[in-house]
């Protein structure tokens, strides 16, 4: 499980700076001094992370649509952010997820259920913030946690199918909504190649690498060589018919993603693109932008119901 392996390398890490600090940085200075000291280095080993791929990303930049560019006032908390998502998603919620999550609320109800699918390195404790957003507008919500870690992405598609069908037998409902960030956008489509678009009345990707991130290069394990461009499984993918899409589909990105890149990977043919500008690849995860965009997506599906 991601959470449990998260867990073993936050114990590993602070341990690691608590040895740095105990007998160099602070040596002698007392228990407060130490522990002052590995949060300032955990904190600080993150931003240099952050930092990291804001460079790669710059490096491997496309141009930003017309309007859509920010400045440095604008940059600079966007940053702020990330580093902040970054540090709330992979050092407190995925790792301790059951905790967080609890069991999702399934029940009948007059609207289509909405699955959470979310991205590489991640679990369903990605979706903590915004989960809880769309059950306060109404909207009945199931997520999944994609296994292994390190897995092909076509393993995954048998997981959605499963839980496509259990999230529909526990909701009565014939159709469900498929919202996937990052990673989970392909896992969405690698089902829809397997399974059809029967039982999906839409879907919805978030930053996801339609055709690939060169960041993906540094990743490990073969759902991270999927993901990098024009490699044949990506390739094979994106041919033309190969997978079919609700009529209902939309690819949401930002110009200044820092983990897709170049940022408009993201443009999927046959989608509509909506860019969120201004929202680091992370802060998705927290981004009321984001909510407002997923709330304005379902809301047809809610008129019809009523």
């Amino acid at each position: 499980m991601m959470a449990r392996l998260l867990r073993r390398i936050l114990v590993t890490e602070v341990a690691f700076w608590w040895l740095l600090a105990h007998f160099w940085l602070v040596k002698g200075e007392g228990p407060g001094a130490e522990a002052a000291a590995v949060l300032g280095l955990m904190l600080g080993f993150r931003a240099f992370i952050i930092l990291a791929t804001y460079g790669f990303a710059w490096a491997h930049r496309s141009p930003a649509p017309a309007g859509h560019a920010v400045g440095l006032g604008a940059a600079i908390p966007m940053v702020l952010e990330e580093w902040a998502a970054f540090v709330v998603v992979f050092g407190v919620i995925l790792p301790f997820e059951r905790f967080f999550m609890g069991e999702d609320r399934l029940a009948p109800g007059p609207r289509p259920p909405v699955l959470l699918i979310h991205g590489y390195e991640c679990n369903r404790g990605f979706w903590y913030w915004q989960r809880a957003r769309l059950e306060q507008a109404g909207w009945t919500v199931a997520t999944l946690s994609l296994e292994p870690v390190f897995a092909s992405i076509d393993d995954y598609a048998p997981q959605v199918a499963r839980r496509v069908d259990e999230v529909l037998a526990a909701t009565g409902a014939p159709q469900l909504v498929l919202v996937g960030h990052s990673m989970g956008g392909l896992a969405s489509r690698t089902y829809l190649r397997a399974q059809g678009v029967a039982k999906v009345a839409k879907l919805v990707t978030l930053g996801s690498p339609h055709r690939g991130s060169w960041l993906a290069k540094l990743g490990i394990g073969p759902n991270a060589r999927q993901m990098e461009p024009g490699n044949p499984w990506l390739e094979a993918l994106n041919r033309p018919g190969a997978v079919p899409l609700p009529a209902a589909t939309t690819s949401a990105y930002s110009p200044q993603d820092n983990y897709v890149m170049p940022q408009d990977s993201p443009l999927l043919p046959g989608a509509r693109i909506m860019v969120c500008a201004g929202i680091g690849h992370l802060s998705m995860a927290f981004s009321p932008a984001i909510t407002r965009l997923l709330l304005d997506e379902l809301a047809p599906l809610a008129n019809q119901e009523a």
